[in-house]
């Protein structure tokens, strides 16, 4: 079968290779690949930013946003032939620590998880994996090839979770939020914050075009300039870019005793000048709290699936903005001014 491959920190490695059909020591659930999105963490792997090989293997098949239709399961499991399914990407260590072994390996204590498509486990950019009923959730089939989009919605349905868990920390009764970043996971992240009830206002650059369309579609309140423009002491302020300014904007715009959640990665080595002492003063005198989140566990895969099947299709649709064949995989990888999500499709 034929599936995308990368050699992990060497740059322009990728290409579409045959590869084996996945061994049933992978799963007992055999899943014919529909779709697999592509976002920058694959870029950055495509780039030899970073990778890590599957143990005693020379090349890592990419890919961690699947979309699957089930081909073979065993009775009992829970799945059929047919079922829809999405691969949940992180996987617990094999100690494993007190938090993996409680579900949460998305806040895995010594490192040691493995991830679909990044770290030592081979991605779902092929025709055909395999995993345990366990390490995949089913999506309403009625969302088709939207399926597709439920991997980033659980990183911002592990968010708003976290915010909820930090702001409940007094009496909170939060009604403003502001979006950095209108890209898939600031959009997902309006969504969700619709859905909780809030006034959402997304920043981004764009003046006009896709990404400011679709906020207002949404329902929510586009600004393109800075986050302190947007809105007067949000009660929440969700970080989507990793831009290192914004980070310190968003934590310098929030009002008092709001919740700053950073889902952006920023890069390493890059310099703002910043008033520290001013941030800091801040920050303690009106009782800002700034959290971090990154990947998700099946919870968050699961309240993932239950807001996508209740989103507007029409609207999730216009998320992505191209399709195109594993065979052109390089078009995926370039980026243009207009793409939202962009999906690879592997199977009808």
């Amino acid at each position: 079968m034929q599936a995308l491959t990368v050699i992990p920190k060497k740059a322009s490695s990728a290409e579409v290779a045959d590869v084996a059909e996945p061994s049933p020591s992978e799963g007992s659930v055999l899943v014919e690949t529909l779709a697999v999105g592509v976002c920058g963490t694959d870029m950055e792997i495509v780039r030899g930013d970073y990778g890590w090989l599957p143990p005693g293997r020379d090349r890592l098949v990419l890919g961690h946003e699947s979309l699957g239709r089930v081909v073979d399961a065993p009775s009992g499991s829970g799945l059929a032939a047919g079922d829809h399914v999405v691969g949940i990407v992180r996987r617990p260590d094999p100690v494993p620590c007190y938090s993996c072994a409680a579900g949460e390996w998305d806040a895995c204590r010594n490192g040691r998880y493995t991830e679909h498509g990044i770290k030592q486990l081979d991605g779902f950019m092929r025709e055909r994996w395999r995993a345990e009923p366990d390490a995949m959730v089913k999506v309403d089939p009625d969302l088709g090839l939207l399926g597709v989009l439920l991997e980033p919605t659980t990183v911002v349905a592990k968010a708003w979770d976290e915010i909820g868990r930090v702001g409940n920390r007094e009496t909170w009764k939060p009604k403003t939020v502001v979006i950095a970043g209108a890209g898939p996971i600031g959009l997902l992240a309006a969504l969700l914050g619709l859905e909780r009830g809030y006034e959402i206002h997304v920043v981004d650059q764009m003046t006009d075009g896709v990404k400011p369309d679709l906020v207002r579609a949404l329902g929510a309140e586009y600004h393109a300039g800075h986050v302190g423009d947007a809105l007067h002491a949000p009660d929440v302020v969700v970080e989507c870019t990793g831009v290192p300014q914004l980070v310190f904007d968003a934590v310098a715009a929030v009002g008092v005793g709001g919740v700053v959640c950073l889902t952006g990665v920023s890069p390493e080595g890059v310099d703002v000048t910043v008033d520290a002492g001013s941030l800091a003063r801040s920050m303690v005198l009106q009782n800002t709290c700034v959290v971090g989140s990154v990947n998700a566990n099946k919870r968050h895969y699961e309240a993932g699936a239950q807001a996508l099947a209740r989103a507007d299709h029409d609207w999730l649709a216009r998320l992505i903005t191209r399709k195109v064949p594993l065979a052109r995989f390089a078009d995926a990888l370039a980026h243009g001014p207009d793409d939202v999500k962009v999906v690879v499709e592997i199977a009808s």
